[in-house]
């Protein structure tokens, strides 16, 4: 999975700080070109002959939200719970405040201890997350998205960029189980649904 992972990541052409309709759009055609490649996809040859593409939220511009970052200093390493046997090292690297329609929410943000030796990933972080559109409207397992190490304290967080992991769409995948502790009680219509 972590290869994968790297390829799509790779494949995007997007930088982590460009946040208009129009580069989440392409944003989006690059992810559906990802999963409709054979080559790049997740998707089982089977799988890929049923699947028609992605569906995505709106556009949502609300859920394009300024967050303050608080780094988590001297945090130990733990393995990640996932769907499958694989447990990745990872940390705890900080903790990610922010309003959306002046709710005050938090999320954990963690850093893969692995990914962060390869070149081009040495500022990568991940942030699961679990709202109440899961299970519902999107994955019950949640939905992530990728973010940068900011020079500061200030982020930019664009849920209209979150994605499903694949074991959202297929079996044999050890997808990391999203923290109880990021639950946000609170829609997200934005980024990938079913």
């Amino acid at each position: 999975m972590l290869k994968l992972l790297i390829i799509f990541l790779l494949y995007s052409t997007l930088t982590f700080s460009q946040h208009s309709k129009d580069e989440v759009l392409s944003y989006q055609k690059e992810l559906n070109d990802f999963y409709l490649n054979s080559e790049t996809s997740p998707l089982k040859p089977e799988e890929l002959m049923e699947f028609k593409g992605l569906n995505f939220f709106p556009y949502n511009e609300k859920m394009l939200v300024a967050a303050t970052l608080e780094r988590l200093e001297n945090q130990p390493e733990f393995k990640m719970p996932t769907t499958g046997k694989n447990e990745p090292l990872y940390k705890r690297y900080g903790i990610l405040n922010f309003q959306i329609d002046g709710k005050e929410l938090q999320l954990e943000v963690y850093q893969n201890l692995d990914l962060m030796k390869r070149k081009g990933f040495e500022k990568h972080l991940f942030l699961p997350f679990i709202d109440l559109t899961s299970g519902e409207e999107t994955y019950g397992g949640g939905r992530y998205l990728d973010v940068e190490i900011p020079e500061d304290n200030q982020m930019t967080l664009d849920f209209n960029k979150a994605y499903h992991p694949y074991c959202a769409y297929t079996l044999g995948y050890s997808c990391p189980i999203t923290p109880d502790v990021n639950f946000l009680e609170i829609e997200i219509k934005a980024g990938v649904k079913f």
